[in-house]
C-alpha cells in the first residue's frame, strides 16, 4: 500500500510580510498531481494545516479546494490537527467529510479508533493522533504525570491494545504531531516544551510498521518507520538549507518499509549573506543570489548609510537584515532580540530572576515555580480555544 505523507502546511502563514498563499496554492496543485501520478493508496496529513487557531479566510478557501480535489480522487485522506491548528475547529463536520473519504482525526479520546483499508494482503489500520497537549489529556488517558512522553505514551498503549485485537497480519501506521528525540528543529516551529522537557523517544512509537510525523519543518528520518515529512514551504531563514520534500512510502505485505522523497516547488529560494556591505555589493561570487529571498548580516564596523536600499538594488529580494559589527567584544550592548535568540522562556525567566537579585541563579525551589507557572498558562490558553 503506498501512501503520501506531508505536514505542517501552515496555511494562512507569511514569511517576513511576505504572503505565502499563491506558493501554498501551487503545492497543493504538486500534492493532488502526485497523488494521481504515482497511484498513491492514501494521503496522510501530520498536523498543522493552519497557521493559526482562526485561520484567514483565503487560507480556509484554499484547506476546502483541497480537500474537494483530494475527495474528487477518490483517493482517503487522513488527517491530524497540529498544536498551531483548532482541533475543534478543524474538526467541524468531520462526521461528514468523512464520507467523502476524507478522515479527520482531531479528538484525542478517538486515537484508538483507526481507518482500516485493505489490499490484497489484508488490512492495513491508520491511526489518527492529533497534537496532544499534557495538561489537557493527562486525564484523558490516565498517565501518569503531566508530559509529553506520558501522554503520547498512554495514548500509544492504547493503539497498541486495539491493534492487538484486530486479525494477525494487520498492518499499522501511525499520524502524530511530535518533538521526538533525534529530530533537527528550525526557527519557524511553535514552542512545545512543558516544564522543560518536550522530546519524546522514538521507542514511543514501537509496535507500529510506520509513524508519520509532523511539527519539524525538516524532512529528516528518525529511524527507518519513523519519520517527519517536513514542511512543503520554508518559513525561516533557518530552513535556507533544507530540500522540502513530502515521503512517498510504500507498506510492503509483512510491515516492509520503501520510502522516497518527492520534491516539493520552491516559489523563490533562500540565502544568507554575511559580510560588509560593499562586499556583498560588489562580490560576484553572490550573482546566484539575486534573485532569491535574503537575509543579510552585515559586519561593518560602523553602521553604513541607507543599508537597505543599497542591499535592495542589488537583491532586490531582501527580507531582512542585521548587523554583527566585526571585532566588537561582548559588551552588553546587544539587541533584546539577539540576546532571546534560541532562549526557552523558562530560561529567560531564570535570567530575570538572576537579574533582579543582582546576581545568582534561580534555585530548584524557584525554577519548579517558574515550570509550573508556565505549565499553567499553558494549560489555560488551552482550555479557554477549547472552549471558543
Amino acid at each position: 500500500m503506498k501512501f503520501l505523507h506531508t505536514s505542517d502546511w501552515h496555511l494562512g502563514r507569511s514569511f517576513h510580510r511576505v504572503s505565502m498563499l499563491g506558493a501554498q496554492a501551487a503545492f497543493v496543485d504538486h500534492l493532488v498531481e502526485t497523488v494521481r501520478e504515482h497511484e498513491v493508496d492514501a494521503v496522510l496529513v501530520a498536523g498543522d494545516v493552519y497557521d493559526r487557531a482562526v485561520p484567514p479566510l483565503p487560507a480556509v478557501e484554499l484547506y476546502d479546494r483541497a480537500l474537494h480535489r483530494l475527495a474528487d480522487l477518490g483517493v482517503p485522506t487522513v488527517m491530524i490537527s497540529g498544536n498551531h491548528d483548532s482541533a475543534r475547529r478543524l474538526g467541524v463536520g468531520a462526521g461528514l467529510i468523512g464520507r467523502a473519504g476524507i478522515h479527520l482525526r482531531t479528538d484525542p479520546a478517538g486515537c484508538a479508533d483507526p481507518v482500516v483499508l485493505a489490499d490484497v494482503h489484508g488490512d492495513v489500520a491508520l491511526y489518527g493522533l492529533p497534537y496532544l497537549e499534557p495538561a489537557l489529556v493527562k486525564d484523558t488517558f490516565a498517565a501518569a504525570k503531566v508530559s509529553h512522553e506520558a501522554v503520547l505514551g498512554a495514548a500509544m498503549d492504547r493503539i497498541r491494545a486495539d491493534l492487538a485485537g484486530r486479525a494477525p497480519g494487520t498492518r499499522s501506521v501511525v499520524l502524530a504531531h511530535a518533538f521526538v528525540t533525534g529530530g533537527q528543529a528550525s526557527d519557524s516551529e511553535r514552542d512545545i516544551a512543558v516544564g522543560g522537557v518536550e522530546a519524546v523517544p522514538a521507542s514511543v512509537f514501537d509496535g507500529v510498521d510506520y509513524a508519520a510525523l509532523g511539527h519539524l519543518h525538516g524532512c529528516q528520518t528518525i529511524n527507518e518507520r519513523v519519520r517527519y515529512s517536513g514542511s512543503p514551504l520554508a518559513y525561516s531563514f533557518s530552513e535556507a538549507a533544507h530540500r522540502k520534500t513530502m515521503w512517498l512510502v510504500d507498506l510492503g505485505p509483512d510491515g516492509e518499509i520503501t520510502a522516497e522523497r518527492i520534491d516539493c516547488p520552491v516559489p523563490r529560494p533562500l540565502a544568507r549573506l554575511r559580510g560588509r556591505l560593499d562586499d556583498l555589493l560588489e562580490d560576484p561570487a553572490h550573482t546566484a543570489y539575486e534573485a532569491s529571498w535574503i537575509e543579510a548580516t552585515l559586519t561593518d564596523p560602523v553602521r553604513p548609510d541607507e543599508p537597505m536600499a543599497r542591499l535592495a538594488a542589488r537583491f532586490p529580494h531582501t527580507l531582512s537584515l542585521a548587523f554583527d559589527p566585526e571585532g566588537r567584544e561582548e559588551d552588553g550592548t546587544a539587541s533584546y532580540a539577539q540576546r532571546l535568540k534560541g532562549r526557552s522562556d523558562q530560561e529567560i525567566a531564570e535570567d530575570f530572576v538572576a537579574h533582579v537579585r543582582g546576581g545568582g541563579s534561580a534555585d530548584e525551589a524557584e525554577r519548579a515555580v517558574l515550570r509550573g507557572a508556565f505549565e499553567d498558562v499553558r494549560a489555560e490558553d488551552g482550555r479557554l480555544e477549547a472552549g471558543r
